[in-house]
């Protein structure tokens, strides 16, 4: 139970594309936030985008707006993060993570809690030359 798994990274050159999935075992996603968050080495974890129970309310970190979208699937159980014009200080490791509880709501945390229902266990990405 309680288990989310990311896949999909890699590594990519600079104004490259990626898209990382979150896949839930034991639950299902229609009934939480889901959020990514990716720590680069040296650097604090930092939320990058989240995504309402309903879908309908996306929130995303200034440095990857306009290139990043976050999106959820519930026949596959899974939330996607489309990662397009990658750059170099994209490089790191990706987590998603399962917020609050909660169903059909459009309902949005401020900002990206420290805590969660469930985290993965990462997924690399790396952009370089």
């Amino acid at each position: 139970q309680w288990q989310l798994v990311e896949s999909g990274g890699g590594v990519v050159q600079p104004g490259g594309s990626l898209t990382l999935s979150c896949a839930a075992s034991g639950f299902s996603l229609d009934y939480f936030i889901i959020a990514w968050y990716r720590q680069a080495p040296g650097a604090e974890r930092e939320g990058v985008s989240c995504i309402s129970s309903s879908g309908g309310n996306t929130n995303y970190v200034d440095s990857v707006k306009g290139r990043f979208t976050i999106s959820r699937d519930s026949a596959t159980n899974t939330v996607y993060l489309q990662m397009n014009s990658l750059k170099a200080e994209d490089t790191a490791k990706y987590y998603c993570a399962a917020l609050g509880r909660g169903y059909n709501s459009d309902y949005l945390p401020p900002g990206f809690p420290h805590e969660a229902d469930a985290w993965g266990q990462g997924t690399q990405v790396t952009v370089s030359l």
